[in-house]
């Protein structure tokens, strides 16, 4: 079989691993409600098995670089969130997402050319998630209607992650560690979160989604710091399973407060 054509093959498995494994957990967010999905939605649904294939290409340097890229991109999604979430109160779809996905991408325009450090990234989330959690608090109460699912759902969000990864696998070797970090936390759970949901139950109740996801996405970002730490010296397959379950007790360490706060 030619080279190429086992990369291509190779590809393709890849992004079908990747869209089942977002529909399975798409699923369980969903029958869990809105404040637990939103959790569930900013574990690393898509850009963890993004890394994973990443590391079967790439040594353990590039996927340490690649993490720093993506946690100073991780600023820019919580930006990207908390504009929608605004605009959504009063807009509708064709407003709130294109502007929203705008404000995203100059956000990456401005942070990243940057060389960032483990400590200036840090920083930068440390200060844009502050003020977006404070912003988005109060839109984050509104009742979340009964929904339907239908299969396009899972069609359109398993689809757009598969092509993520596509793209990322495949310019990998050409865009390097920064680039590939930044396309690895392109915000196609949150996007597709966003579309389908405000044609279903209306920008209020999809705010609400997005704006109990602020606190979760806190924790992706010190899974991704956690990544870059250690991806050299324990190697990638030891760091990927550090930084996941970095990210997981975060979100149950988040459910858990939510839920003493309902019996108080």
């Amino acid at each position: 079989m030619p080279p190429d054509l086992m990369f291509w093959i190779g590809i393709a498995i890849k992004m079908g691993i990747t869209a089942l494994f977002v529909s399975v957990a798409t699923i369980v967010a969903e029958k869990l409600g809105a404040a637990v999905g939103a959790l569930v939605a900013t574990l690393p649904v898509s850009a963890g098995p993004v890394y994973v294939f990443l590391a079967l290409d790439h040594d353990a340097a590039f996927i340490s670089a690649s993490a720093l890229a993506s946690l100073a991109l991780n600023a820019a999604t919580a930006i990207y969130v908390t504009v929608y979430v605004l605009l959504a109160q009063r807009h509708g779809i064709w407003l709130s997402v294109p502007l929203a996905l705008a404000v995203w991408f100059a956000a990456a325009f401005v942070f990243g050319p940057v060389h960032w450090t483990a400590w200036a990234a840090l920083v930068l989330n440390l200060v844009i998630f502050v003020l977006c959690f404070f912003i988005v608090e109060r839109y984050g109460h509104v009742r979340m209607p009964p929904t339907k699912r239908s299969w396009y759902d899972f069609v359109v969000r398993a689809g757009m992650v598969a092509l993520l990864v596509g793209a990322v696998l495949t310019l990998s070797f050409r865009i390097g560690p920064a680039g590939s970090g930044i396309l690895a936390v392109f915000p196609v759970i949150y996007t597709s979160i966003m579309v389908i949901l405000h044609c279903r139950v209306g920008g209020l109740a999809t705010a609400a989604v997005l704006a109990n996801a602020i606190p979760g996405l806190a924790g992706f970002g010190m899974a991704l710091l956690t990544l870059h730490l250690t991806a050299v010296p324990l190697g990638s397959a030891g760091a990927l399973l550090i930084a996941l379950c970095v990210s997981v007790a975060w979100n149950v360490m988040l459910y858990v407060l939510r839920r003493q706060q309902l019996h108080i």
